[in-house]
């Protein structure tokens, strides 16, 4: 009897942090791996985890939900590859679920209250030297830095530079902060070297990001082989 209760009383505060997403490595490559999401549910939360999966190169093999309409438990076993980073899948499987709540000092995983706040936008401003795979490093190290890329645009000038604008926003929600943009600015220089002239973020404002809205942005023909 005691232990029903507590474990009622567990579900009802929420759950450990690190228990949310739960990854079980295969030891062997033709075996899948087992990837266990438990907190409260929300509509269309087995579609975003889904997309998550498929986005990292995973072959879902088997799925089994269990649900109550408040709180699931989701079991997925996936088929991996030798490259798959497990620890930025593991965050962007624990972003797409409801926020995280602070209780008596340990982090929790509650049922979000109120529709959440739309991510503030940020413009990357980057101008380097054209290089054949600019664009895949600049995007490569965008995702490894949990940037989400949401417009790009690309424009070459006669002496070889690239400025490439990038519309981003930040699954930490840190980006207006000093020392995130400095990390940001430290990984892109060390993947791109020499090659980075400078580098500026800044919020996009309200008629900057409407002046943009209808705007067709393209990769320009010496873009296309990155």
């Amino acid at each position: 009897m005691r232990l029903i209760i507590e474990q009622a009383e567990e579900q009802e505060m929420g759950i450990l942090y690190d228990d949310v997403v739960v990854l079980r490595q295969s030891e062997k490559e033709d075996e899948p791996s087992v990837i266990t999401v438990n907190c409260p549910d929300k509509l269309g939360l087995g579609c975003d985890l889904c997309r998550i999966l498929l986005f990292f190169g995973l072959n879902i093999a088997r799925v089994d939900v269990s649900t109550d309409g408040k709180w699931c438990y989701i079991v997925f076993w996936v088929l991996a590859k030798p490259t798959t980073r497990w620890g930025l899948l593991k965050k962007r499987l624990m972003g797409a679920c409801p926020s995280c709540s602070s209780a008596s000092g340990m982090s929790y995983y509650r049922a979000e209250l109120q529709p959440p706040k739309p991510p503030d936008v940020f413009l990357l401003k980057l101008c380097c030297n054209d290089r054949h795979g600019l664009l895949h490093d600049v995007t490569e190290v965008l995702c490894e830095l949990e940037l989400t890329i949401k417009r790009v645009k690309v424009s070459t000038t006669p002496d070889e530079r690239v400025m490439d604008l990038f519309f981003i926003t930040d699954t930490r929600e840190l980006l207006h902060t000093k020392k995130r943009q400095e990390d940001t600015y430290d990984h892109l220089k060390g993947v791109l070297g020499d090659d980075m002239i400078s580098c500026e973020i800044e919020t996009v404002g309200p008629k900057l990001l409407l002046a943009h809205k209808h705007h067709h942005f393209f990769l320009l023909p010496s873009q296309k082989q990155n």
